[in-house]
């Protein structure tokens, strides 16, 4: 019988650690918005406004951030 190559997981480790990074910086532009615009003095509901809008983005940095890790466990793992 004829065998299938094995797929080589550890592939995964270099672009997950990709992954985590842009998600970390994600999280640090968020964190920078947020900064600026609470020394930019705005008014409440535009602060409210703002800090919804960054929630958002923040979750999703911290999605992209996780789906890297991930991938850099599975490729440790299972590489």
């Amino acid at each position: 019988m004829e065998q299938t190559p094995a797929l080589d997981l550890s592939l995964l480790v270099w672009p997950g650690a990709l992954l985590a990074l842009l998600g970390v910086a994600g999280i640090l532009a968020c964190v920078r918005s947020v900064m600026k615009a609470r020394n930019a003095g705005l008014s409440n509901e535009a602060m409210v406004a703002h800090m919804q809008k960054m929630g958002a983005w923040n979750m999703a940095a911290l999605g992209v951030s996780a789906m890297g890790l991930a991938l850099v466990t599975i490729g440790l793992l299972l590489g």
